[in-house]
């Protein structure tokens, strides 16, 4: 038996991207692993290079943003530091190739996405929230078979509480029916929940540690719903 809505039409939905509605990290985990199957590296473990990736990571993203040149400035980099031998030709266009490899993936969108999609959007507002790169990321929505069940589109550079703030203002909504859906407890659940909105945890079992963050708990009046699958989304909405 279908479980009614609980909540009443006319809420407002903005809905990441990347691990919510179409699988993403799982490709850049894969291009990591052949970077350090690659390094082959003989003092560090794979694990050790992976933290020490992840610090560059970090370091990448504050100065260049996210996305593709940023990962790929990230694996340079991080070779640079753990190798002795000077970085050649040949191997840069090696390392820049595990990068290259993402753009090459095909859309693959997460279970229930295409079935619920067209559910949510006969009920409420959709509005496409995504951080990263602003070309990388509309195209990949343009490329995923899903725009016309959206009524916008927002790419921040960042996810956090002025961006949910300046799109409350831009689009004239109200945070008590405003809900931020998403993979991230660092860029979709906190800042949404500090800005007044309400949030829905969507777990995915490979969201980006990077993404990784203890989830706060809804202040008082807010809402806060975790749930296993973006199918489930139709049981609230």
């Amino acid at each position: 038996m279908t479980q009614r809505a609980r909540f009443p039409a006319g809420q407002t939905l903005l809905i990441d991207a990347d691990d919510t509605l179409w699988e993403n990290n799982i490709y850049f985990e894969r291009a990591i692993a052949s970077f350090i199957s690659y390094l082959d590296h003989h003092e560090y473990t794979a694990d050790e290079v992976r933290m020490k990736l992840n610090a560059v990571e970090r370091e990448s993203i504050l100065a260049q943003g996210y996305g593709l040149t940023s990962f790929r400035h990230s694996l340079i980099t991080c070779s640079e530091r753990l190798s002795v031998a000077p970085m050649t030709v040949d191997r840069h266009e090696r390392i820049a190739g595990f990068a290259a490899s993402i753009a090459e993936a095909e859309i693959e969108l997460l279970r229930g996405v295409r079935e619920t999609l067209p559910l949510l959007s006969a009920r409420h507002k959709l509005i496409l929230m995504t951080k990263g790169d602003e070309g990388e990321q509309a195209d990949k929505f343009q490329r995923s078979g899903v725009t016309g069940y959206f009524s916008g589109v927002e790419i921040p550079a960042e996810k956090d509480l002025v961006a949910y703030t300046s799109v409350c203002v831009k689009h004239h909504l109200l945070p008590a029916t405003t809900w931020m859906i998403g993979n991230s407890p660092r860029s979709d659940v906190n800042p949404a929940l500090a800005a007044g909105l309400n949030a829905v945890f969507v777990r995915h079992p490979h969201t980006w540690v990077l993404e990784h963050e203890e989830i706060s708990p809804a202040p008082e009046g807010q809402h806060l719903i975790q749930v296993d699958s973006f199918a489930e989304l139709a049981n609230y909405f």
